[in-house]
């Protein structure tokens, strides 16, 4: 069900959810967290159809704001429960720069009281995450630079605003990638790693976030093959005395693992999701310290700064 308020107020909206959660049952009960998503002057459709999806998981209330074209403090608004909404209940919020520059007033009404608040940016990231006024208000605050106009203009933008809580999906790409590198060198022989290679896209951040990683963690010297054509991270090589270990995914969907002394292994690897990743983001309301370490210093170890 979508219920539409044009030329509304927040005091209004608080009013029709408490109106529609009595009429529809307790759809607002169970909720474990307050999502609110920044969605700029871009299409909020896709960010609100992973949330409606992540929200199975971490059933929450969604906030979204849209910026119109008008400077003035005309506000229309939707509210969707059922079918529309997940397991959670989506409050979209339409309104030009003039009312937006004051978000945190504008959507402090609607928010779950005593409930954690994350704080999404699915396109742009703001100059500074946790200085904006919807970052303020946030224990966690998710950006998305794989989705920006120059991602690794972006990524040095993250580098320099870094504040705890803060993190970006295009490192949450990244966690099966850590979690079988990690494992392949948890078995012997355990060897200094005195060189690595991160093939992948030539754009693309979690590429560029997978060799800082790298870096930071082995403190070997890391190159990077980059290729316009590539999905993702395609290729990862750890040169060891003994040979190399290699996980190659050229397709995006099946990796090869090679170790030395050992067969090799296929291993179901695909592109994660949109959905997949903001999931898993919601799961934790803790700061992400590896991800801190990262853009910090292993950044500024493979030449990024």
């Amino acid at each position: 069900m979508i219920l539409e308020l044009p030329d509304t107020t927040t005091g209004a909206v608080a009013k029709s959810l408490v109106q529609v959660r009595d009429e529809g049952g307790a759809i607002a009960l169970g909720r474990v967290l307050t999502l609110v998503i920044d969605a700029g002057d871009r299409d909020p459709e896709p960010a609100i159809e992973a949330a409606n999806v992540a929200s199975r998981e971490h059933p929450c209330r969604i906030i979204v704001l849209c910026r119109c074209g008008n400077a003035n403090t005309h506000l229309d608004a939707e509210i969707r429960v059922g079918g529309d909404a997940g397991a959670s209940e989506v409050i979209v919020l339409k309104a030009g720069p003039e009312l937006l520059g004051h978000a945190d007033t504008l959507i402090t009404p609607l928010m779950l009281p005593d409930a954690p608040i994350v704080a999404w940016w699915p396109y742009e990231v703001p100059p500074d995450p946790s200085g904006d006024p919807v970052g303020t208000m946030a224990g966690r605050r998710v950006t998305d630079t794989l989705e920006c106009a120059h991602p690794q203009d972006s990524l040095r933008t993250l580098r320099t605003a870094y504040h705890e809580g803060d993190t970006d999906l295009a490192w949450t790409r990244l966690t099966v990638w850590r979690g079988l590198l990690a494992a392949a060198l948890d078995q012997p022989p355990f060897e200094k790693v005195h060189k690595a290679v991160v093939a992948g896209h030539d754009t693309h951040p979690s590429v560029t976030l997978l060799a800082a990683w790298l870096a930071q963690a082995l403190r070997c010297p890391v190159e990077l093959d980059l290729d316009p054509d590539a999905q993702g991270v395609t290729s990862v090589r750890l040169e060891r005395a003994t040979g190399p270990v290699i996980v190659d995914r050229p397709d995006g969907r099946v990796a090869l693992l090679h170790q030395p002394g050992q067969p090799d292994r296929h291993l179901a690897m695909p592109l994660r999701t949109l959905t997949e990743c903001l999931a898993e983001e919601l799961r934790r309301m803790d700061p992400d310290e590896v991800y801190g370490e990262v853009l910090r210093d292993g950044l500024a170890r493979i030449g990024v700064a």
